[in-house]
């Protein structure tokens, strides 16, 4: 697929423009994954339950984001971010009252759709706009703003559900992604309507399969998208199961938005430094690094408790620092620009994908070891077998 072209913008954008939507996103989704896993415990009353009702949820979204190339074929980029966007901040507004949980169900699905594409597209407006800047400068900037708007994000989600209810959070959320949009629309972006073809579901489904072939078959994609499951496998099994761990564990909800404010700090000290750092040692020998010590701080989790385990969960926090920025970079530079927006739907699948195996893994456990402590096994098998295939030959 050939690049997308743009009639009209803002003067002066860059991919930092677009990398600068990191401090909306990261505020937002801060405050939503400081709440949503014990909105789920509301809801249904087991951990247990909560990892099976996420890996469902997750494969929902992946199904999205295969389909993601197929949408973006027959709209422009700019238009599907513009009501996703919207999207997101009218859905989190709804969720922000007190709702039957069928209807929060419903909402949280409608969600996934635009998350799902808001986590596509930013990507690769950075690649289109990247000129010489590079995608591992940009990748550490939107990270940068992810990591500023998360800080300010737990202590805040605290506050409103101490004030009012876990559910009332989203609200805030909400705000901020409607300031996201807002700042978005002032790119003023204009590109060409693409021609609408009827389409025919057979078809649909032959092209997204061929293109999942040609993307496992592209040399070093495989590799990429197994690095990139590991990342986010981890990322999942902290944001789901971390705050039920620390309400388990006798801790309040200020500890836990203490907890998860520390644990921002590493990320913001080495998102700039990560670029430079690349540059200097390469990618794979932090992606090393970063595998290998979360599987170390996993396997103590696993009996630790207290006050050391509070420590642990912010600690680990170094390990996912130093991969944040360089986790998708297998495939950015593996792949050609004319490839990115083909591909990238099949890539960003290994983001949803581990929300599915990850979070039922870690209901085996719970359910087979009788603690959600247990899940903690889970990430450190992922974290060595991750390390291995970084330095895996082929």
């Amino acid at each position: 697929m050939a690049r997308d072209k743009y009639i009209s913008m803002k003067n002066g954008l860059s991919g930092y423009s677009f990398a600068n939507l990191g401090l909306f996103t990261g505020f937002a989704d801060g405050i939503y994954n400081a709440v949503y896993s014990l909105v789920l415990m509301e809801i249904f009353m087991n951990s247990a339950v909560v990892g099976v009702y996420v890996g469902i949820y997750a494969a929902f979204c992946m199904v999205v984001g295969l389909f993601a190339n197929e949408l973006l074929r027959r709209f422009t980029k700019a238009r599907v971010f513009y009501f996703s966007m919207l999207m997101l901040a009218i859905c989190y507004a709804m969720m922000g009252f007190s709702i039957r949980p069928s209807t929060f169900v419903i909402l949280d699905y409608t969600t996934g759709i635009a998350i799902t594409l808001v986590g596509v597209l930013i990507p690769l407006f950075m690649s289109d706009f990247s000129g010489k800047i590079g995608m591992a400068r940009l990748n550490s900037r939107y990270h940068l703003w992810m990591n500023v708007g998360a800080l300010m994000a737990p202590m805040i989600a605290v506050a409103i559900a101490n004030q009012y209810d876990n559910r009332a959070a989203f609200f805030a959320s909400a705000l901020i992604y409607f300031a996201g949009w807002g700042v978005f629309k002032y790119f003023h972006i204009v590109q060409p309507d693409k021609k609408i073809k009827p389409v025919n579901p057979n078809k649909t489904v032959r092209a997204l399969w061929k293109n999942a072939v040609a993307f496992f078959k592209t040399p070093g994609m495989p590799r990429a998208y197994a690095v990139n499951f590991g990342y986010y496998s981890l990322r999942a099994m902290r944001y789901l199961y971390v705050p039920i761990v620390v309400i388990e564990n006798g801790f309040s909800k200020d500890v836990l938005g203490w907890v998860l404010t520390l644990g921002i700090i590493p990320y913001l000290i080495l998102s700039e430094m990560m670029a430079g750092l690349v540059r200097k040692y390469g990618k794979k020998k932090w992606l090393m690094v970063g595998f290998s010590s979360f599987a170390v701080f996993s396997a103590l989790a696993t009996f630790v408790g207290g006050w050391p385990l509070l420590a642990i969960f912010v600690m680990w926090q170094v390990s996912g620092a130093l991969m944040e920025s360089v986790h998708d970079l297998l495939f950015f530079d593996g792949t050609k620009k004319t490839q990115q927006t083909r591909f990238y739907g099949v890539f960003r699948t290994s983001v949803n994908f581990p929300n599915i195996v990850a979070p039922m893994l870690g209901a085996a456990c719970i359910a087979t070891f009788g603690g959600t402590s247990a899940v903690w096994i889970v990430t450190a098998v992922i974290g060595a077998i991750s390390a291995l295939l970084v330095v895996a030959k082929k």
